[in-house]
């Protein structure tokens, strides 16, 4: 759901401990525009059913932000040279994108998946397979799937911009597939968002293998680990290793002004005053 695009709508992943609508109250506590959600448990293969009481309230409450995304379940593996895995997978990923249209959500991001000890090229025509028959069981959906920029740990596909526009052009770049980048990612994947240089490429490969008009969410992550590690782990913003230059460069690169951004930094219980935090550094470095 997006009202507005006169400013970057900024906000935060928030549980749905108690219901859909409760994470909407988190976002609007610490004065967010934007919000992601887990539509169900995301370690689990089984979640009771989304009432509709609930969807609906959702959606109600939501048009107090400009902007809401969801993000699938990290068992969804598209890519695996499991054919069972493969079908719980689909079975998951159709699930999620039902929850997902239903509480009016832009996007429902996901993770390309791992083919394990099979080559790349394997994988991405898997996933590109899944993702085909996702699209054709929702024809008529207007909820996309975003597929996430990932830090390259083992095997896992969408490392870079390449393999992600691979994947876009297994699937005839259907109109419904969207991107999401992650910059803790993006920076452990080896694209340096320290320097200009490194920033250029991002954006460089976004243009080239993606297209600015599928880019529809950013998640704003400080890195643990040293650029090029392929170590997925987060940190607050400023106190990685891009640092607030690197945040300041990226959030007011003109490509990107608009770009719904999203934090999944870490959290000390439930006061949520890492998120102010956070928050308040990104909106301080936008300004330039």
């Amino acid at each position: 759901m997006t009202r507005s695009r006169s400013s970057r709508p900024l906000g935060a992943h928030m549980s749905i401990a108690g219901g859909c609508p409760k994470a909407i109250e988190h976002a609007l506590s610490v004065q967010a525009t934007a919000l992601q959600i887990f539509t169900r448990n995301q370690k689990r293969w089984e979640s009771k059913p989304l009432a509709q009481a609930e969807a609906d309230a959702f959606r109600g409450a939501s048009v107090e932000l400009d902007y809401v995304c969801a993000h699938a379940g990290y068992l969804i593996n598209l890519a695996s040279p499991d054919e069972s895995m493969r079908e719980r997978s689909l079975v998951a990923l159709l699930d999620e994108l039902d929850r997902a249209e239903r509480l009016g959500c832009d996007c429902l991001v996901l993770h390309p998946g791992s083919p394990k000890d099979d080559a790349s090229t394997i994988g991405i025509g898997r996933v590109a397979k899944g993702l085909r028959e996702a699209l054709r069981a929702t024809a008529g959906a207007e909820v996309r799937i975003a597929l996430e920029n990932t830090a390259g740990q083992g095997s896992t596909l969408g490392s870079t911009l390449q393999e992600l526009g691979a994947i876009l052009d297994a699937c005839d770049r259907d109109p419904r597939l969207a991107v999401c980048i992650d910059t803790a990612h993006a920076f452990a994947a080896g694209y340096d968002l320290r320097t200009e240089t490194g920033l250029a490429a991002l954006l460089r490969g976004i243009e080239q293998f993606v297209g600015w008009e599928r880019l529809r969410v950013l998640h704003l992550n400080d890195a643990k680990n040293r650029c090029g590690s392929r170590a997925d782990r987060h940190e607050h913003i400023g106190e990685g290793q891009i640092g607030e230059d690197g945040f300041r460069r990226l959030l007011t690169a003109p490509e990107l002004r608009h770009v719904p951004g999203i934090i999944e930094t870490p959290k000390d219980g439930k006061s949520l005053v890492e998120d102010v935090a956070n928050l308040a550094t990104l909106r301080r470095l936008s300004q330039g």
